[in-house]
């Protein structure tokens, strides 16, 4: 058993930053002449992971793509190196990971403001979460983007559960587009259950990020999904991997021979990256 100490002053920093939080739609999405919803206001869509090697999980590479909409083609990317010491609790992700990623998001705002996507979804839960913020509400607050959480497995909170009828309301999911809501015992909604395509069987979980509602982020998922994970989070992680694939070992081995960026203060440090616009 692996005991871990939480301090409180990060769930008094998490209780801080969740005041910020806007859990309804503070963007104009779609044109109120039109009533076809595949007219949406939308011109790039961000998509944001972190990926490791397996057996370490103190270096990561942090990714942001950006892509056109509605091509869905990958117009920007870019990667940090990054060294985390922050041991991995899933209800403090984001104190492990948002920094990173609003890292660079802080950059291309700052090189390449033209392509500051409306919306980013997030490889994690939004309000899906045991005090209603997860790493994606926690980026959209920090970096003051609106962003929606995409889960791949169902986080268990409020008697929300993966018990039989929770795999019935999965079996009445037939098309893309389809999805049941997730009410947890106190009647609170903390997200949906989400078909994305009409040949994924297993769905994701989306939840609420920042600066949008749930409905609207359900239909923009449906808008960006080619496979089970949108495509903007998709893109994402299989560039990311791709990137640590072919840097890992130069990368790794520089970081952990240079006390300057993987020093021993128990702060997490960045002191790689890699930009591409296409």
């Amino acid at each position: 058993m692996v005991l871990v100490y939480i301090s409180p002053s990060s769930i008094r920093e998490q209780c801080e930053l969740k005041k910020k939080l806007i859990k309804e739609d503070a963007l104009t999405w779609f044109d109120k002449d039109s009533n076809n919803e595949e007219n949406i206001l939308l011109n790039y869509v961000g998509g944001v992971d972190i990926s490791f090697v397996k057996g370490d999980d103190k270096h990561a590479c942090s990714a942001l793509v950006i892509l056109s909409y509605p091509e869905l083609e990958v117009v920007y990317e870019d990667y940090e190196f990054v060294h985390l010491t922050s041991p991995y609790i899933p209800e403090f992700l984001a104190f492990r990971e948002a920094s990173f990623l609003d890292d660079l998001i802080t950059k291309l705002r700052k090189n390449n403001p033209e392509l500051l996507p409306k919306v980013i979804f997030v490889d994690g839960n939004g309000v899906l979460h045991p005090r209603g913020f997860g790493v994606a509400s926690h980026l959209g607050v920090i970096s003051d983007m609106c962003t929606i959480g995409v889960g791949k497995t169902l986080f268990h909170v409020d008697g929300l559960e993966k018990n039989s009828e929770h795999m019935e309301k999965i079996n009445q999911l037939h098309k893309a587009g389809d999805f049941f809501l997730l009410v947890g015992d106190s009647g609170t909604t903390w997200g949906a259950a989400f078909r994305s395509t009409d040949t994924s069987k297993n769905p994701v979980y989306v939840s609420i990020g920042h600066k949008i509602s749930l409905e609207t982020a359900l239909k923009i998922c449906k808008l960006c999904c080619k496979h089970r994970v949108p495509e903007p989070i998709r893109q994402a992680d299989i560039r990311s991997r791709e990137f640590l694939r072919q840097h890992y070992e130069t990368m790794v081995t520089k970081c952990c021979t240079d006390e300057e960026h993987c020093g021993s203060e128990g702060v997490a440090k960045s002191w790689w990256d890699w930009c591409l616009i296409l």
